[in-house]
């Protein structure tokens, strides 16, 4: 086995808050070099985490030979160019949120990462919620019976206040919005849960922030959504039996911020909160019963939302799979998961335009 894995981070948000401090807790991993587009954030980062080498090029960061394990965290439009020069050096991946800017590139991304035989993961960390990990087999031990609809309801209000500052999340064309952002989240999530995929989406995206200032005072256009609502099908699968599912997100609703998921089966319903609290109504109960589970420990000083918990569980096991020779982790979301997850975005965006039901073959 392996004794030490080199890390290479490309992007100095996400990554800075909740990836630098979440390898550096994982015995046998060392980040080795940290990427930015601005080399003041890459400096800044460097310092403050005593990390060797920093640049403003991340082709730097990618090429060297320490390099085990990139984390791209960059906006989605950069994501396809960037896994593919990773995994044609032989680097293994993980890769933010949503995947790629649409289908035929998360499909290129899947096949290049595939043929060369790297670890090629997605960042959908709450999978590894000890509740959501408990939830998940209590559905397959028939807790509810079978599902037969799912709601999902995010919300935030970060993104409702109209003096933060126009960037990539405001940009269509770079991938911001809440669709990818936070439905991508969702998607991904649900077809964990239920072990299937969504076969129709209808959905409709809102902008309730139009305009925003950018870095120089200018007033620009909002070309994103904020908000992202949709009403989907399950195909059948051993959890779920002709399931419909409701999602509702939004960035721009105070006052309180929200992470929830229900199941509503044949035998009950079960509810998993924002830190993976579960709950449990069995059919006839008058109210829910909480299970007692593992809510993990949050990363100090970062906002507590939840996933900085899921990513604490699972940066140990992506370093325990390098040092083993594995390219998989256990309940993890691969590149394959990311391509569905994708096409159920291209889906939702199709149906926005068309203000139509969109089947998923």
């Amino acid at each position: 086995m392996r004794k030490s894995i080199g890390i290479g981070i490309i992007g100095t948000g996400f990554a800075r808050r909740v990836q630098i401090p979440a390898f550096k807790s994982c015995e046998g991993a060392e980040v080795v070099s940290v990427a930015s587009g601005s080399i003041e954030n890459a400096r800044a980062t460097a310092e403050e985490f005593g990390i060797e080498h920093f640049t403003d090029d991340w082709r730097d960061t990618m090429s060297r030979d320490d390099v085990d394990l990139v984390c791209i965290t960059t906006p989605p439009g950069l994501h396809r160019e960037m896994s593919l020069f990773a995994a044609e050096r032989g680097k293994h991946i993980l890769c933010e949120k949503p995947m790629a800017m649409n289908v035929a590139e998360a499909e290129e991304m899947t096949a290049v990462a595939r043929k060369a035989g790297v670890m090629a993961l997605i960042d959908h960390e709450l999978r590894f919620l000890p509740g959501r990990r408990k939830a998940y087999a209590m559905l397959r031990e028939g807790a509810i019976g079978k599902v037969r609809h799912a709601k999902y309801n995010f919300r935030a209000f970060y993104r409702g206040d109209p003096e933060r500052p126009w960037n990539w999340w405001s940009d269509a064309a770079q991938g911001g919005g809440a669709l990818g952002a936070i439905n991508s989240h969702i998607v991904d999530s649900l077809n964990w849960f239920l072990g299937t995929e969504i076969s129709s989406v209808y959905c409709q995206l809102g902008t309730r922030v139009k305009q925003r200032r950018d870095s120089s005072g200018k007033l620009r256009e909002v070309t994103s959504d904020d908000e992202a609502n949709m009403i989907v099908r399950f195909a059948n699968s051993d959890v779920a039996e002709d399931a419909t599912g409701l999602v509702s997100v939004s960035m721009a609703e105070p006052p309180t911020a929200m992470n929830r998921v229900e199941f509503f089966g044949t035998e009950g319903s079960m509810r998993v909160d924002q830190f993976g609290e579960v709950y449990i109504a069995k059919k006839g109960d008058g109210d829910w019963q909480q299970i007692e589970v593992d809510l993990s420990r949050p990363i100090e000083g970062v906002g507590d939302s939840g996933f900085p918990r899921g990513f604490l569980k699972f940066a140990p096991e992506i370093v325990k799979a390098i040092q083993t020779g594995n390219t998989e982790v256990a309940n993890a979301a691969t590149f394959e998961d990311g391509m569905k997850v994708q096409r159920v975005l291209d889906a939702a965006r199709q149906s926005n335009s068309g203000g139509c039901v969109v089947r998923l073959t």
